[in-house]
């Protein structure tokens, strides 16, 4: 039987060592080439397919498949037939019936989108973030930035920060910083701590990961995951939980900020730290161009 092109990306557990170098070996070259005019994959054809609001991930995606010469299909769910009761296999298949070769897909549940590659409907799948399970193409961005900046992470200590209970980013970057020797701990609100996570990174206090890290990233406090109100307001959240320009100078002082986003100004972060020199946050924004073309070639089977 002959073995399919097309490789999907469920989350970055699933890559080897090698592979994950190798996809920051592409981000690389795009980057230093983005001037090229480079387009390996003229006339072909990507969909992504975004069940659930998002402006990095989608755009920085549309944006990767364009620098790759790709033509793209923006799937809206409110105008499709999805809305009459069609599968997401039937969706998917239609669109691998009039040309696409790739699927870029988010969704709340990560099984449905499991049942999909499972079902192999002709394309590669690529999770673009699957409820709370991952988000591979960020867990990659984030190595890649860290990666340019520290070199070796080798006993680098990355602090994840904020909602851990309803994050994805956090569960595809315990396992991908690990495998490039970043310690992993956790912190956050007592009510948005995960057992399963701390069985894999240690749960530490605030202060102590903003004083002990070398890298703080900040999760975005996902509320309208959680049942009930938690905070009576953003400032609480903020005066409890939020790095200010009071608690940077815990911080040491070669330390970074970075946040998947989007940014909530004041409840995370302070508005001034957003753009502060310390902060990756818009580099890793750029980066995910990069990385996401890189991703892109894997899945049309091109290295």
């Amino acid at each position: 039987m002959t073995r399919s092109p097309f490789r999907h990306l469920m989350d970055t557990s699933e890559l080897t060592k090698e592979e994950i170098r190798r996809i920051l070996e592409r981000a690389h070259f795009w980057e230093e080439h983005q001037a090229s005019g480079l387009a390996p994959f003229t006339g072909r054809f990507a969909a992504n397919l975004f069940f659930e609001p998002s402006t990095r991930t989608r755009f920085s995606f549309e944006v990767a498949e364009k620098r790759l010469g790709m033509q793209v299909v923006n799937f809206t769910p409110d105008v499709s037939s999805s809305t009459k009761g069609e599968s997401l296999f039937d969706t998917v298949k239609t669109l691998v019936s009039i040309g696409v070769e790739v699927a870029v897909i988010r969704l709340t549940d990560e099984q449905e989108l499991l049942f999909l590659i499972k079902q192999n409907p002709g394309c590669a799948i690529i999770n673009a973030g699957a409820g709370s399970f991952a988000h591979p193409s960020q867990s990659l961005l984030d190595l890649y930035t860290l990666v340019k900046h520290f070199g070796d992470l080798t006993g680098k200590r990355v602090a994840v920060i904020g909602d851990i209970a309803h994050s994805r980013v956090v569960r595809s970057n315990l396992w991908t910083l690990k495998q490039f020797g970043a310690e992993m701990i956790v912190s956050g609100p007592e009510e948005m701590r995960d057992p399963e996570v701390e069985r894999i990174a240690p749960y530490v206090s605030f202060e102590e990961a903003l004083r002990t890290a070398d890298v703080v990233m900040l999760l975005r406090v996902q509320l309208e995951r959680h049942q009930g109100k938690l905070f009576s307001s953003r400032e609480e959240y903020h005066r409890r939980y939020g790095l200010s320009a009071e608690r940077l100078k815990i911080m040491k002082p070669e330390a970074i900020i970075m946040h998947p986003a989007p940014v909530n100004r004041g409840v995370e972060i302070a508005d001034e730290l957003v753009e502060h020199p310390r902060s990756k946050i818009f580099e890793q924004m750029k980066n995910g161009v990069w990385i996401r073309m890189a991703i892109l070639e894997r899945a049309l089977g091109e290295w």
